[in-house]
């Protein structure tokens, strides 16, 4: 009996649902064609381009939350989408534009960083992932408190 209901419950989680809604990205992105070695020449891949990855906000007061947006473009020839920013810590938090940003658009990449219960020098790095290659780009922020 064990067995049997186990089994029903593994089907059921094979099969999954089919309904819902579609992803708005389309799975045109699912074609990826880097590998270990890079990418195939002619393929056209976007490209994230920061005007800068460090930003140093100076001395802070304890407790100030402050923020600061890194201006990126797509210097790619193929629509660029960031799937994900995270932080080395949770006093830092990022955002960033959900949509596909085109060949030449830019945008930014808005990052906050809460003093609060912190005192010293502080390094903070923000991962951005993407469907750029390389897919991660590093931002860092630092400040004295």
């Amino acid at each position: 009996m064990k067995k049997l209901l186990f089994c029903m419950l593994c089907g059921v989680m094979l099969c999954g649902c089919g309904g819902g809604k579609s992803d708005e990205l389309g799975v045109d992105l699912v074609n990826n064609p880097n590998s270990a070695e890079g990418y195939e020449k002619g393929t056209k891949m976007p490209k994230i381009t920061f005007d800068k990855d460090l930003h140093d906000f100076g001395r802070l007061t304890e407790g100030e939350n402050i923020s600061y947006s890194f201006h990126f473009r797509n210097t790619g020839d193929a629509d660029l989408i960031i799937t994900d920013c995270s932080a080395t810590c949770g006093c830092t938090v990022a955002s960033y534009p959900k949509e596909r940003i085109a060949p030449g658009a830019d945008g930014y990449v808005t990052v906050t960083f809460n003093s609060r219960g912190k005192s010293g020098q502080q390094y903070q790095e923000v991962t951005v992932m993407s469907n750029a290659q390389p897919a991660r780009t590093k931002l860092k922020i630092t400040a004295t408190i």
